[in-house]
């Protein structure tokens, strides 16, 4: 009997937490979305890949949601680098950073959380999983890249796909048939704060050096792949092998490399927000749902941490590495220093 009302009494006990906390988390969304009402606005900053439809429908979305009639002003990035600094030396200055929300790799928001640029805010009131919670409570992670080494299907012969990282050492790769996209030091940063350390990681990225690469940005190196030009693209992210899915080009991963890299999309507030509360409330909404559907059809990603997404799926199994709050300061000077040696800066 004594144990019979030990368990009632348990029982009893998480029902009115777990009321108590459903009442607050109710309580704290009507307080934001009755102050998001008064703003009226939230200015988005985005990947180019999101496209005006697909901003578009996140609004309406986001508007849906939460019963709002919020315009969702969606800025797409053209140059994220010189888009960063601007918007560092505007803040510092006490100038209007032009932005509500930005959203771009976790990277990125190392240099505005070294700053305190953020304008954090404890998402878990809105029911956020801690796990995504980052940088001081300044960021959201909603959405998972992949970067692996990359290839074209109708030039590269199957028996010459690398099957390892260190299979790009091969003499056979020298002469630029090697390309580096500009985010690529990031990606071996990762691995070096990660399960490779800073030395192996270092000493490889000088072995890459002497295989002649050919560097560009992103999309050039993608296009070199698809005109042959090199070979294969020491890492490519997801959304790029998204793309070739949707276009039918045969452009893949070299798949089972391991460990796969995974940079993550943060979405943030900034300081000096003129819709700080909207924008909050559209942090947390990137992690919903509605938002994650609409995310992995325009630039083709989505979050780890959601069951049932694509990057949900793609994660199970494998050994997969991501950089972590204390690991970003050695992450963005490693980035640098890889940035130099292979002959981006």
């Amino acid at each position: 009997m004594k144990g019979t009302k030990l368990i009632w009494l348990c029982t009893f006990a998480l029902l009115v937490f777990s009321t108590r906390a459903q009442l607050s988390l109710a309580a704290t969304v009507e307080d934001m979305v009755a102050s998001a009402n008064r703003e009226g606005a939230v200015e988005f900053y985005g990947p180019l890949q999101l496209g005006p439809e697909g901003a578009r429908q996140l609004g309406a979305a986001f508007n849906k949601k939460y019963g709002l009639n919020i315009i969702v002003k969606f800025t797409p990035s053209a140059n994220m680098d010189s888009d960063l600094s601007r918007v560092v030396t505007a803040t510092a200055t006490g100038s209007d950073p032009g932005f509500d929300v930005m959203a771009f790799p976790d990277t990125y928001h190392t240099t505005l959380w070294l700053r305190k640029l953020h304008l954090p805010f404890d998402y878990r009131k809105l029911g956020i999983d801690p796990k995504v919670i980052h940088y001081d409570n300044g960021t959201v992670s909603f959405a998972n890249q992949f970067a692996l080494p990359a290839y074209n299907t109708k030039i590269l012969p199957t028996h010459d796909v690398p099957k390892s990282w260190h299979d790009l050492l091969d003499p056979k790769w020298k002469g630029g048939k090697l390309g580096m996209t500009n985010g690529t030091p990031a990606h071996l940063a990762a691995l070096a704060a990660g399960s490779w350390g800073e030395e192996k990681t270092t000493k490889y990225v000088e072995a890459l050096t002497q295989q002649g690469l050919n560097l560009g940005r992103l999309g050039e190196i993608y296009n070199r792949l698809l005109l042959g030009e090199v070979l294969v693209a020491v890492t490519l992210v997801d959304s790029f092998i998204f793309r070739a899915e949707k276009t039918n080009a045969p452009i893949v991963f070299a798949e089972g490399i391991e460990p796969v890299i995974s940079p993550a999309y943060h979405a943030a507030v900034l300081k000096g927000s003129r819709h700080p509360t909207t924008g909050h409330l559209f942090v947390a909404f990137l992690t919903s749902s509605e938002a994650q559907q609409i995310w992995q059809k325009s630039p083709g990603e989505s979050s780890a941490f959601v069951p049932g997404t694509r990057a949900y799926k793609y994660a199970l199994g494998k050994q997969v590495t991501s950089m972590t709050q204390d690991q970003a300061k050695l992450v963005e000077t490693l980035t640098r220093l890889y940035a130099k040696i292979v002959g981006f800066k």
